[in-house]
């Protein structure tokens, strides 16, 4: 196909009014074709910047070189050098900050598009059904993990490289963690993809405990005292937060945690299942990160007019451009510069409505972004039946609370050292419980760093 080298491939998606009635995923994906042209693009520098901006450091026009020559398979080992996630990664790592960012194509006209040849990769091996071996060398050390998300997961799939017998321990009934009940289908969908990313760690030898919660089921304390040498802790943050405003207890106020663990990981979008779950027809989701954007757009698929509540203005929204954009075409409305004041409900404790103001942003806070402030005069109402919080979320402490020796912060973020163990000889920590809650790829760079100074830690014969 003819393609301008200033202009990446165009990727195919749904049609905006058919996806936002379905959970059918929004983006379709490069084809051979496509994605052999992009690779095109690439001009294989010497000193690539995009494998520096890379949190776990692929070699990418390594990849893209095989993907140009037609070799996937080639593709996809150089890939799992680094990362064991690649259609994960491919749909949900913010590539335009960090890879595609620096992309020397980039800078007279459009990035190569690094996260969709990845994607295509990862979705080759799948769908074709291609085995690719891994040589493993038995230690026979035990090493265990705590939650099995990206942080969880690529740790252990590094360890298991490395010969240790690994085990996850996962309190939910389904690996993955946020991949699974955060990310909505229509963006990571959890049979095709999800699942068989976590297949394909399973395949190397690794065991995935479910059902057990570390800190109750059982603890850091027992899993050591039964000859495990190293443990990682990589239980993610998922305590939601709220404002603390008036009405915030009455029905129909929920955490986006909430609302996307009952549609992704319950199914409740599928009338099948006997999963519980509010449609509301005009739905308030505050904030305005990539987790806001999930539930909003979420929310219009289960039939409701929904509204991102935002305090601050639209350069100032924390989600990816991508998810933005992809919203305003289903048809979210954005009420920017607004915040809620207060929760109004009916006599049996429903939402009817919510009070809203108006904002203005002032100087700089300690984060650098200008800080929003009240106009005064300038509060409104809005008839609604439905809020969902998308606030951000912090660490469960269960863990914490019943392990003893293991200090964390003021935010209750695990406190870790350059080698990423706690204060608690033999336990590692990464991920959202240390960094708070992050991205995907950010997780897997901790997982995998965090698998390097355990191998080091145990060979010290600690």
């Amino acid at each position: 196909m003819d393609v301008d080298v200033l202009k990446r491939v165009k990727i195919r998606e749904q049609e905006p009014k058919v996806r936002a009635t379905n959970f059918d995923e929004v983006c379709l994906g490069y084809n051979e074709e496509e994605a052999v042209a992009e690779a095109n693009r690439c001009l294989h520098c010497k000193n690539p910047n995009c494998v520096k901006d890379c949190p776990v450091s692929i070699k990418i026009p390594e990849f893209i070189s095989h993907i140009k020559d037609k070799d996937y398979v080639g593709a996809y080992q150089v890939i799992s050098d680094d990362s064991a996630l690649p259609s994960i990664c491919g749909r949900v790592c913010p590539q335009e900050t960090q890879c595609e960012m620096n992309c020397i194509r980039g800078i007279k006209g459009e990035a190569v598009a690094i996260g969709k040849l990845e994607r295509f990769v990862g979705d080759y091996i799948k769908e074709n059904n291609i085995e690719v071996k891994t040589d493993i060398k038995e230690n026979g050390i035990k090493v265990a993990v705590v939650g099995a998300g990206p942080a969880g997961l690529t740790c252990a799939g590094e360890l298991r490289k490395l010969g240790y017998d690994v085990t996850i321990y996962e309190a939910l009934h389904k690996a993955g963690g946020v991949l699974t009940y955060g990310i909505p289908e229509f963006r990571l969908p959890k049979e095709k993809i999800v699942k068989k990313e976590i297949d394909r760690v399973e395949k190397l030898g690794v065991k995935i405990k479910v059902n057990t919660i570390v800190g109750k089921t059982i603890k850091i304390d027992d899993l050591m005292n039964d000859g495990v040498k190293a443990v990682f802790v990589a239980s993610g943050a998922g305590l939601p937060q709220f404002m603390h405003i008036p009405g915030e207890n009455s029905n129909g106020v929920l955490s986006a945690n909430e609302f996307l663990t009952r549609v992704n990981l319950m199914h409740a979008y599928d009338d099948t299942y006997d999963t519980p779950i509010k449609r509301g027809k005009k739905v308030l989701v505050i904030g305005g990160g990539n987790v806001a954007m999930d539930a909003a757009r979420t929310a219009l698929r289960l039939g409701a007019e929904t509204h991102i509540v935002y305090r601050r203005g639209e350069e100032e929204l924390p989600a990816r451009a991508e998810e933005v954009h992809h919203a305003k075409e289903e048809g979210i409305i954005f009420d920017l510069l607004t915040n809620i004041k207060e929760i109004v409900h009916d006599e049996n404790n429903n939402v009817t409505h919510a009070k809203l103001i108006k904002m203005e942003l002032g100087e700089p806070d300690s984060s650098g972004r200008r800080s929003p402030k009240e106009v005064e005069g300038s509060e409104y109402e809005v008839k609604c039946d439905t809020v969902i919080m998308a606030l951000g979320t912090t660490p469960n402490p269960i863990i914490v609370k019943n392990t003893n020796g293991i200090d964390t912060n003021k935010k209750g973020c695990i406190i870790v050292d350059e080698s990423s163990m706690t204060s608690k000889k033999g336990v590692f920590a990464g991920g959202d419980i240390v960094i708070g809650a992050a991205t995907v790829i950010l997780a897997m760079e901790a997982g995998k760093k965090a698998a390097k100074y355990m191998d080091e830690y145990i060979k010290k014969g600690n």
